[in-house]
């Protein structure tokens, strides 16, 4: 019975980080700016009204998470509330790769938006994110029924 108790309490600690991860990560975008879509459309419009920000925020993010990256793999072992930590084998290049980059390079400069910023903001920004919200959930199921008959 200890050792149920123990997994849910384990449970509720891994649900708590990832919500505190979360809410900072949104906390982050928004004091950035960055749930603005004109924010991200001014930084891809490297001819017109440039707007450099969105770099110093990228920057800003690969201060903060490369060392702990790289401590992590360095030290290896298990993660602190999720078991083993899963690190990517494949290094090809393969055509759902491409086309996922493709398709996502595309809605980011049609719309300014990605799905962070977008799930970080739909209640701030109204219905225009709400529907695009609600298309990438629905995008999501798509891919997942057409990746099982694959």
């Amino acid at each position: 019975m200890s050792s149920e108790r123990s997994q849910r309490s384990r449970g509720g600690l891994e649900v708590a980080a990832a919500l505190a991860v979360g809410a900072l990560f949104g906390f982050g975008l928004a004091l950035s700016g960055m749930l603005d879509p004109a924010k991200v459309i001014g930084f891809l419009d490297l001819f017109g009204d440039w707007d450099p920000s969105l770099a110093f925020v990228m920057g800003g993010a690969l201060l903060v998470s490369t060392p702990g990256y790289l401590w992590l793999r360095r030290r290896g072992g298990p993660s602190l509330l999720a078991g083993a930590l899963s690190w990517p084998t494949r290094t090809d290049v393969d055509r759902p790769l491409v086309l996922g980059a493709v398709l996502f390079g595309v809605g980011w400069g049609l719309v300014g938006l990605c799905p962070g910023p977008a799930l970080a903001g739909w209640i701030f920004l109204g219905l225009p994110i709400l529907v695009f919200v609600l298309a990438m959930v629905v995008g999501s199921f798509a891919w997942g029924s057409l990746g099982a008959t694959r």
